[in-house]
């Protein structure tokens, strides 16, 4: 029996408002111990993850970026994904061959300077730069209403591309999700090992689809969230809820599930 864990980061593995991991550390530790593999999967870039998966110690598996987006191999850095055109780049030659009374409604972080990101996301500038170097996916803002949406969609839907509204931002790409990304990541593993325990840990909606896929989902408690309602799974207790927020409830949600299905 082996385990393969994929998080979600913001207000899962890291707490909402420090950004730390620091509480996480005892299963951090064992996950390292065992040997198990630790799939980050976020709404960040690749340049914004990278740092984080070496300083975890888990640069040696790939991470899940952009929502789904995109993946960035074990052992890869971000400048390794950026040779050839980019989905990015074909998001945004879509929008500027958009008609102007569609594209108007839409405002991506691509028209935004790197200064005007960190206003909007409320990141350091440093930090802004890293989640403007997109490969991916293009998130921002649609100001239009419900009719103007449905036009824009229809619009870039038959230019191949899919939009997610998110909890804050409008995101644009070619449609891959965290969960695409986790079933192909178990399908490479499962040829090199017969039995596979995934456990997926969120806090999020756009985390539903993961923690659902997975043979074991955690919800972390976010109280600066909204709560997602009841998920499938939930009554047969594939799916469990912590009461303790961020990365605290998510070194007892590892700890408990680890110790329960693998005894140390």
């Amino acid at each position: 029996m082996s385990f393969v864990i994929f998080t979600d980061l913001d207000g899962t593995l890291l707490d909402h408002a420090s950004y730390s991991y620091a509480p996480a550390k005892p299963a951090l530790a064992l996950l390292h111990k065992l040997d198990i593999p630790l799939i980050l999967a976020s709404s960040k870039t690749a340049f914004e993850i990278a740092p984080l998966r070496e300083e975890l110690g888990f640069a040696h598996c790939p991470a899940i970026v952009e929502n789904g987006a995109g993946l960035l191999p074990a052992g890869a850095e971000p400048e390794s994904l950026a040779g050839a055109e980019s989905d990015y780049q074909r998001i945004r030659a879509i929008l500027d061959q958009m008609p102007a009374d569609l594209r108007r409604h839409f405002t991506g972080f691509g028209d935004w300077s790197i200064e005007e990101i960190a206003a909007q996301t409320g990141l350091p500038q440093q930090n802004a730069a890293l989640a403007a170097r997109r490969l991916f996916s293009e998130p921002g803002l649609f100001t239009g209403n419900a009719d103007e949406k449905r036009l824009f969609e229809d619009h870039i839907e038959k230019q191949g591309l899919k939009a997610r509204q998110g909890g804050r931002y409008f995101t644009l790409s070619f449609g891959a999700t965290k969960a695409d990304q986790m079933q192909g990541i178990l399908k490479e593993r499962s040829a090199a090992t017969t039995s596979i325990i995934s456990i997926a840990l969120g806090d999020a909606a756009n985390d539903i689809e993961m923690l659902e896929t997975a043979d074991y989902g955690v919800i972390i408690n976010n109280p600066a969230g909204k709560p997602l309602s009841p998920l499938k799974g939930e009554q047969n207790g594939h799916i469990l809820r912590t009461e303790e927020p961020g990365p605290i409830g998510w070194n007892r949600a590892i700890l408990d599930h680890i110790g329960r299905l693998q005894p140390v």
